[in-house]
C-alpha cells in the first residue's frame, strides 16, 4: 500500500467531511466543501466503503482520476452510501453506525507478468475480453487469498472464466492505495 501522504490529523478531517457529505445528502441539506488541502484540489482518484458491523455496506470508486480529489471523494462518498447495486440505499439510522475507509489511490502502472502483483501492497485490475475487474490492496489479505487465487477471483468478478488472466490478450495493472478508516480511531 502507498505510503502516507496525509497525517493522522488530515485522515481525521478527510475521514469527518465524508461523513457530512453522507450525513448532509441523506438529509437533503447543502453539501460541504473539501477541507482546505492542497492535496485535494489536484486531480485523483479514491473510492469509499462503507461497513455496517464489520460487513461490507458500500463501496464506490474510481481508477483514473478524473476531476479534484475532494470532489471525487464527495461523488463517491453518496455513490457508496446510495448507488452501490450490491446494496440498497443506505438510511440515515444506519449512518452511527456505518464505519468509513478511504482509499486514495495512485496512477495504475501496466505490469508485464503476473508475478509482478504484490498481494498485499499493490491494487490489481484485469482487463480482458472488452471487460475488466479491480480490487483494492486490502482485499486479498482480507480474504487470505494468495496471487493466484486473487487472479482467478478478479476474473471471476470481471464476468469472464477463471483462467481470464492467463490469456494472451489479457492486461493487468497494478495501483498502490494510502488506505484508513474510522476504526482505526
Amino acid at each position: 500500500m502507498a505510503k502516507s501522504s496525509f497525517t493522522r490529523e488530515e485522515r481525521g478531517q478527510l475521514l469527518r467531511f465524508v461523513r457530512e457529505v453522507i450525513e448532509s445528502d441523506l438529509v437533503g441539506a447543502e453539501l460541504p466543501s473539501p477541507p482546505p488541502l492542497p492535496r485535494l484540489a489536484e486531480p485523483g482518484a479514491c473510492f469509499v466503503t462503507l461497513k455496517e458491523g464489520g460487513d461490507l455496506r458500500g463501496c464506490i470508486g474510481n481508477i483514473e482520476a478524473f476531476e479534484p480529489l475532494g470532489e471525487n471523494l464527495i461523488r463517491n462518498a453518496i455513490n457508496a452510501s446510495q448507488s452501490d447495486p450490491r446494496f440498497p440505499p443506505l438510511e440515515l439510522e444506519e449512518l452511527p453506525g456505518t464505519t468509513i475507509e478511504l482509499s486514495i489511490l495512485t496512477p495504475a502502472t501496466a505490469i508485464a507478468s503476473p508475478e509482478e502483483f504484490r498481494v498485499g501492497e499493490d491494487g490489481i485490475i484485469l482487463r480482458a475480453a472488452g471487460r475488466g475487474a479491480v480490487f483494492l490492496p486490502q482485499v486479498a489479505p482480507e480474504q487470505h487469498w494468495d496471487r493466484e487465487t486473487t487472479l482467478r477471483y478478479l476474473s471471476r468478478k470481471a464476468g469472464l472464466p477463471e483462467n481470464a488472466w492467463q490469456w494472451p490478450q489479457a492486461e493487468l495493472f497494478t495501483f498502490q492505495a494510502e488506505v484508513f478508516g474510522e476504526e482505526e480511531d
